[in-house]
């Protein structure tokens, strides 16, 4: 068994007793030297009471003395180390040395207990009422009787208030003590938003997307008007690009959300506080201060997103030194018209039609025909009979009447375009992407910054104050500061916890290294 719970035998001391009951003739020298069994502390005998002498009472003292003798007798050289009085002072020596062992790990391991407890207990604060009968007992209002304030809640309340604000503006700047360490939160979050998702959103946003080349040719159709158009309308151009330019709002706005929305979780990650856990009222009241703030600014950022759109749609700058795909609109109406006429003459021969030159006089001797009837209907008579007169009009169409043109389409038919029409939508296509490009460069820098100014960092300037004024009521001070049923408890344990680890580093500081000897 010995061998079992002490295999080293460093703690193993072991006791031969009944040295008197032995026959005459024997003795237990080899047993006690350890030639039997060897013990590494050693084996010390021991002349116990019998159980005459237990009925008799025989005192311990006189029993000692007994023992004592019968060794000096019995065992003459091993009588001072063995016996009842060398058995104490071997145990208390055993004991003395490993309390000198395991002293200084024990004073380490209760200073380091202590102090987290005192810890803990510092974070639970002091009780309420404790420190208000302190303050009064200090102005002299202990037993006066009279009705006053609570002297320290204010201070305490402001104290409070004072560390949520900091740390949810440390936490948006960065410069939290408590860095995360497995999420992105705060400020890094909000940058990851504007430069990660937000440019991902925009660049998604193709220039030219939902806009076909026949949304071009009747835009451009549109904006001649009755007239043919000899040049591309500048008209079509804003008309296009300002849809075009619409459809990064929505973008802007899902960018505003997504910043509300980390703005809000930072409440709940500045909200896991000691202090914000020992006053739940407190803390659902900040909560919705915090809430109702960022939700006034809402709307403002959003109308601001809206108005920075609004502002691009209100004046396509069509000078904007960015701007360069301009010059080919400038190109195409400064081109020589002899070059013109010659792509026109080629564009005729490969097509098949006769050039456009003079016409020939050879028209004057063929027979005019006016849809379809031969110029016979002239000779008739001397008088010849009009066109629209009932004798040459075929039967039943004053009825029905006449109808030379076809139905109007509502949209343009789909056909191949011509060289112009193609070019025109071609010079469209390219001024409508590089300008878009520059808007959706200018809205991916100004949305940012009007979220930063209008948003972030009016919740973090006006915060504190907003909470002062909504939270610092002396009515409300009961409530607000009506700690939780378990934080007590709390708070209670570590006291007695801290009491008794304090006791226990008193005692052994009073354990001298003189009495380990």
């Amino acid at each position: 068994m010995a061998k079992e719970a002490d295999p080293e035998g460093r703690r193993t001391l072991a006791v031969l007793t009944k040295l008197d009951l032995m026959d005459q003739g024997t003795d237990a020298v080899d047993v006690l030297l350890g030639r039997v069994i060897p013990v590494k502390l050693g084996i010390i005998g021991l002349v116990n009471r019998s159980q005459l002498d237990i009925k008799n009472n025989k005192p311990i003292d006189e029993a000692v003395k007994d023992e004592a003798s019968f060794l000096q007798k019995r065992y003459p050289s091993l009588a001072s180390r063995n016996g009842t009085p060398y058995l104490a002072k071997t145990l208390n020596r055993l004991l003395m040395h490993h309390i000198r062992e395991c002293l200084p790990e024990l004073k380490t391991r209760v200073n380091v207990l202590a102090s987290q407890f005192q810890s803990l207990l510092n974070s639970f604060g002091e009780p309420i009422e404790d420190k208000m009968e302190m303050e009064m007992e200090r102005r002299g209002l202990g037993d006066v009787g009279v009705n006053v304030e609570r002297p320290d809640c204010g201070k305490l309340l402001l104290q409070i208030i004072t560390k949520f604000a900091s740390a949810y503006c440390c936490t948006i700047e960065g410069t939290s003590k408590n860095i995360e360490t497995t999420e992105l939160c705060g400020g890094a979050r909000i940058c990851y938003i504007f430069h990660e998702t937000f440019s991902k959103a925009l660049e998604s946003v193709g220039p030219l997307e939902g806009l076909t080349t026949l949304d071009i040719l009747t835009a451009i159709r549109n904006a001649t008007g009755p007239r043919p158009a000899l040049f591309v309308p500048e008209v079509s151009f804003e008309l296009l690009v300002k849809r075009q330019i619409k459809r990064l709002e929505e973008p802007g706005l899902r960018c505003v959300e997504l910043v509300h929305e980390e703005l809000q979780r930072i409440i709940q990650y500045c909200g896991t506080q000691q202090e914000m856990l020992r006053f739940p009222k407190l803390h659902e009241r900040i909560v919705d201060v915090v809430t109702t703030l960022l939700r006034k600014r809402l709307p403002v950022t959003n109308c601001m997103v809206e108005n920075l759109v609004c502002i691009e749609l209100a004046y396509i700058n069509t000078k904007h030194p960015d701007f360069t795909e301009v010059q080919l609109i400038h190109k195409t109406l400064t081109e020589p018209l002899e070059d013109f006429k010659k792509k026109e003459q080629r564009t005729d021969i490969k097509e098949g039609r006769p050039s456009s030159a003079a016409p020939s006089d050879g028209w004057r001797n063929k027979p005019l025909a006016i849809d379809g009837l031969s110029g016979s209907a002239f000779n008739a008579g001397p008088y010849p009979t009009p066109l629209g007169s009932p004798q040459n009009t075929p039967h039943g169409m004053l009825q029905r009447g006449v109808n030379l043109l076809p139905e109007v389409p509502t949209q343009t038919p789909i056909k191949k375009l011509s060289p112009k029409e193609q070019r025109d939508c071609d010079v469209i296509e390219r001024l409508i992407k590089s300008y878009f490009l520059i808007v959706r460069k200018n809205i991916q820098d100004s949305v940012p910054k009007a979220i930063m100014h209008f948003l972030v960092n009016n919740v973090r300037d006006n915060l504190q104050s907003e909470l002062v004024s909504a939270l610092y009521k002396t009515v409300e001070f009961e409530l607000l500061l009506s700690e939780s049923p378990h934080i007590a408890a709390r708070r209670k344990e570590a006291s007695e916890m801290l009491q008794a680890l304090q006791r226990a580093s008193q005692i052994i500081g009073e354990v001298r290294e003189t009495h380990l000897w």
